[in-house]
This record gives C-alpha cells, structure tokens and sequence, in this order.
C-alpha cells in the first residue's frame, strides 16, 4: 500500500470516528468503552475510573486555544488533568458548565488544571460567547472537526464517546476516569479527591 493510500486510509477511519463520535452528541447517557482486559470499574453513576496500576497514557492532545494560544496538554504533567469535551450548542453542556468553573476554581490550587475541547463549533464566536457568559477561567483547545478527541485518547481506554465527556488524567497524564454525560460538582469532586490523595 501506498504512503498516500495508508494516509487516506487513517483519515477515513478517523472521520468515520469522528462521526461515531456525532452520532452521540449531547446525549444524556452512555456506556462505558472498551471490553475485555479494559479493568474499567463503572460505578452506578456512570462514571468510569481505572486502577492505577492499569492506566494508560493519552496521545498527543495539543493546539490553539479559542483565543488562538498555543496549549499542549503534556505541559500540565505533574498536575492532574481534568478534560472536558463540549461544544456551545449542547444544552447538556451549559447544564454542567457551573459545575466545571466553580471545581476548576477551587482545586487549581491542589494541582489541578482544567482544559476544555471545543468541537463542532464551525465558527469561534458562539463559544467565545459561552465562556464569557459561564466566567469560564480555564482555556479550550478548539477542536471543531474533533480530531484532537480522535486522535488524542488510544483505543481501549476511557476515551470520550459523547458530548459533553469529562475525562481525568492522573498527575503521570494517565487516564483515571471518565465520564460521558453532564457531571455535577459532586460527581466531578468523586473523579478528582482520589486523585489529589494519590502520592
């Protein structure tokens, strides 16, 4: 095969991904990836988390900013993570956006970032808008063919799957936990307090 076939071949499926991933859109539940040696733990909640000892690292999650930064998820190592997929016309998303600036708030200083990834938003403004409407503090890659959300997260792990979908990376930049619906404070603090408490 074709260096050029081999790369249409990885673009067709990353779209086909892509729109797997659209097909689940601003759904109000899910259920949890991956299947055999996984060790996925899925609480009745729906929350995902992963042992630590059985958790993998995301690819390469980097780019600009809504505002046009450079940010590389990779720069945050050391620190937990908190990732959240979401886009300014998903009426799940403004459900939880509280949620997300209040906990991003008071745990930035227990050595946590949160980063948000902006999809299917076509055009910059209706998301620009949405931060400033929600005093989001904390910076979106923007993502609007979800490329990031493919190719950032390998197969069998807590990938995100619907939209809205936090996911958690330990301080290693390990996925912990994942969850595929709007989270509430609560929820959020039950995926992030094992983590801070983690030596």
């Amino acid at each position: 095969m074709s260096h050029r076939r081999a790369h249409r071949a990885a673009l067709t499926a990353a779209l086909a991904a892509a729109g797997a991933l659209t097909l689940s859109a601003c759904t109000s539940g899910g259920t949890s990836g991956g299947g055999g040696q996984t060790k996925f733990v899925t609480s009745t909640g729906g929350i995902s988390t992963v042992a630590k000892a059985d958790r993998k690292p995301v690819a390469e999650i980097a780019g600009k900013t809504l505002e046009g930064e450079p940010l590389d998820v990779a720069d945050f190592k050391g620190k937990i993570v908190v990732l959240n997929v979401w886009g300014s016309w998903c009426p799940p998303c403004r459900a939880e956006a509280p949620a997300l600036v209040k906990v991003a708030n008071e745990t930035k200083a227990n050595g946590v970032e949160f980063v948000g990834i902006n999809t299917r938003d076509l055009n910059k403004s209706p998301a620009i808008a949405f931060e400033k409407d929600y005093k989001v503090t904390y910076p979106s890659l923007y993502d609007p063919k979800g490329k990031l959300i493919v190719g950032g997260f390998p197969a069998g792990t807590l990938n995100p799957q619907a939209i809205p979908s936090t996911v958690v990376l330990d301080r290693d930049g390990k996925i912990a936990a994942r969850a595929l619906k709007a989270v509430s404070e609560k929820e959020l603090r039950s995926m992030i307090d094992p983590l801070i408490a983690e030596k």
